[in-house]
């Protein structure tokens, strides 16, 4: 995809209503741990944690939906009010489908972050594609955009900034804070 004006970029973040993420690789850094009882434990950033609470917050809803099950995403998900999770999605975009049914959702009001093979179904789909500095070069090809950070570095924190500001929702939620 070539890269975007800031007009055509403000044009597609402006519908978003949902940001949808891919979870290893995007809300961590690719890598998980397995004990020796074969529990999985997996890191994640508090700055996307803080931004998705920021995006909840200005009215944005936020969906997690991955390929792998995990106790720590549900867990995560949990404490974060995160409505929409899907785990052990082999169709990716079958799922996704199923979530804009059930929310009554436009392709064009969806962003979804990604950063695999398994999620270009929808990076293609979506009204705002995003992927992580880490990614491969041809997944950053794909996409609308690609952040300056890594994946469970801050990424989604990163667009979520760039979200509210596109959709002038940024003093607002900066009020809370700086006075």
């Amino acid at each position: 995809m070539t890269m975007l004006t800031y007009l055509e970029l403000i044009a597609k973040l402006k519908p978003i209503r949902l940001l949808l993420l891919d979870v290893d690789g995007v809300l961590t850094d690719g890598k998980y741990y397995l004990t020796g009882a074969g529990d999985e434990t997996k890191g994640f950033s508090s700055l996307d944690g803080h931004g998705i609470r920021m995006a909840q917050r200005a009215g944005l809803h936020v969906g997690l939906l991955t390929g792998r099950v995990s106790e720590g995403v549900a867990r995560y998900a949990e404490g974060l009010e995160i409505k929409i999770l899907v785990q052990r999605s082999y169709q990716k975009e079958t799922d996704y489908e199923r979530i804009l049914a059930e929310h009554s959702l436009s392709d064009a009001e969806v962003a979804f972050m990604g950063d695999d093979v398994v999620d270009l179904p929808i990076l293609r789909r979506c009204g705002f594609s995003i992927t992580t500095s880490d990614a491969e070069p041809w997944i950053q090809s794909c996409v609308c955009h690609v952040t300056r950070r890594r994946g469970g570095q801050g990424a989604v924190r990163e667009v979520v900034d760039l979200l509210l500001k596109a959709q002038g929702k940024w003093d607002e939620a900066m009020s809370r804070y700086v006075r």
